[in-house]
């Protein structure tokens, strides 16, 4: 493997290397990368988070004090926050990239939202577990979930009355595909589910008294289905893997299908629903590393963002700022924007959202001023360009000496092959050939200003 596929590798699977990095694997065989990849993606390492302030409101306060509960919601949108601020620390810090980088892929699979933090964390540690586990039994570790359960109205879901919202994006969204089921199946599904809840303190609780207990035909099979039988139905569909293989395909290798290659991937997955030994056949597919996938991947936010910390030592001293970043860039983790998740690809390049990217390594880096609007609510931010002497500034930290013992050595040529992986074209080459020959301060973020860091 030569230097651009191993960084197209550990852009996919993590969020880029720095060049000594990049130099260290580079003497290593193709098998021996992949392996070190996944070997260190071993260990399940749950985010942690102090909710001791939870013993503040036990049920029996909270159930006839609507004060209380108003003000545990108010505590709970803060703690939430936090638990926000963790999980990008642990993105720009762990050696667990290939794990934790499948819990934000899954995160936009499995979309969910919830502001009670203890219920969220143990989502995301579920998230985290199952992330290159079985298929099967993170679907169903995932219905058993109070924050799926309250998300998807599950809760609401009794044999009198059934609610079919979990049940319909169950089919359309997390296994089958729009268009690849019926409105029976739908009803039927659902009926499966009745009864599914939890308790105060976000176990799982079947309600037996209002669980469907009669005969449902479900895909051609008949028999008296609980939510577990009806996954292992679905999952016997072809189109499950194959859905799950799109998302996978567009996420990890190209928007743009190739239809042959996604077959492969479908008769692997198809076998018995391994998330790893799917990802290791990915990874080790001489099409994987075609010049047609490298670099045609826009950024995602929290890509960007943490790219830029993995490859300098930069620490954002006000947790809010880092907050208000996402809601900039739109992708604000913890709080997705609909049942469908991020859409990604073109959609994360906007009028407001390209200034703010272009600037961000500057913002970061050189402390560059910006300011900002807010229109309408707190989700819909504005970019404004500043005009007056109030400008802001992004408070961090910048380690300058980790960051030269770092590139100790290292031509501005390397440095711009280790940040830069899509074709440049000759103006671009022109302007970079004004740089000098030594990898600077100024050359460093000038090279991340550049409309092609925007792409891996």
């Amino acid at each position: 493997m030569g230097n651009k596929e191993i960084l197209h590798l550990y852009w996919r699977a993590g969020f880029g290397l720095q060049p000594k990095q990049l130099q260290e694997l580079a003497i290593k065989n193709k098998q021996e990368i992949i392996d070190d990849l996944f070997e260190k993606s071993k260990p399940i390492i749950p985010l942690e988070k102090d909710l001791s302030y939870l013993k503040n409101y036990p049920k029996s306060i909270l159930k006839d004090n609507r004060e209380k509960r108003i003000e545990l919601a108010r505590k709970n949108a803060d703690e939430t926050k936090k638990l926000n601020i963790i999980w990008l620390k642990r993105l720009a810090k762990t050696d667990n990239i290939l794990r934790e980088r499948m819990t934000l892929f899954w995160a936009n699979h499995f979309v969910c939202r919830d502001m009670a933090t203890k219920f969220i964390l143990k989502y995301n540690n579920v998230l985290r577990t199952h992330a290159l586990g079985n298929f099967r039994d993170f679907l169903k570790a995932i219905t058993r979930e109070a924050s799926m359960i309250k998300y998807l109205n599950l809760n609401l879901n009794k044999k009198d009355n059934p609610n079919e919202n979990f049940a319909r994006e169950l089919l359309e969204l997390f296994t089958l595909g729009e268009g690849n089921y019926t409105e029976d199946d739908i009803k039927e599904c659902s009926r499966a589910f009745t009864g599914y809840n939890h308790n105060f303190e976000g176990e799982f609780i079947l309600r037996r008294f209002q669980h469907d207990y009669g005969h449902k035909s479900f895909f051609g099979e008949e028999g008296n289905f609980n939510g577990d039988d009806v996954i292992d139905i679905i999952l016997k569909q072809k189109q499950c893997a194959r859905h799950i293989c799109k998302k996978i395909y567009r996420y990890f290798i190209n928007e743009k299908i190739n239809e042959s290659y996604l077959e492969e991937l479908v008769s692997v997955f198809y076998k018995n629903y391994e998330i790893e030994e799917l990802m290791r056949y990915i990874f080790s597919t001489d099409w994987f590393y075609g010049k047609e996938n490298i670099g045609v991947k826009i950024k995602s936010p929290v890509e960007l963002i943490i790219g830029i910390q993995r490859l300098i030592p930069v620490y954002f001293t006000k947790d809010e700022e880092l907050l208000r970043l996402q809601r900039l860039l739109d992708q604000y983790l913890l709080d997705p924007p609909n049942v469908a998740g991020w859409k990604g690809g073109k959609d994360w390049i906007t009028s407001n959202s390209l200034v703010l990217r272009i600037k961000l390594p500057s913002m970061m880096l050189e402390e560059e001023s910006y300011s900002y609007k807010t229109k309408g609510n707190f989700r819909n931010f504005r970019i404004v360009p500043v005009k007056n002497k109030y400008q802001q500034k992004l408070s961090v930290y910048v380690d300058w000496k980790v960051y030269k013992k770092r590139m100790k050595k290292l031509t501005l040529s390397e440095l711009k092959s280790a940040l830069i992986l899509c074709e440049i074209n000759d103006g671009t080459k022109r302007y970079i050939s004004k740089f000098g020959r030594r990898p600077s301060k100024k050359n460093l973020v000038n090279l991340m200003s550049l409309p092609e860091y925007q792409m891996c």
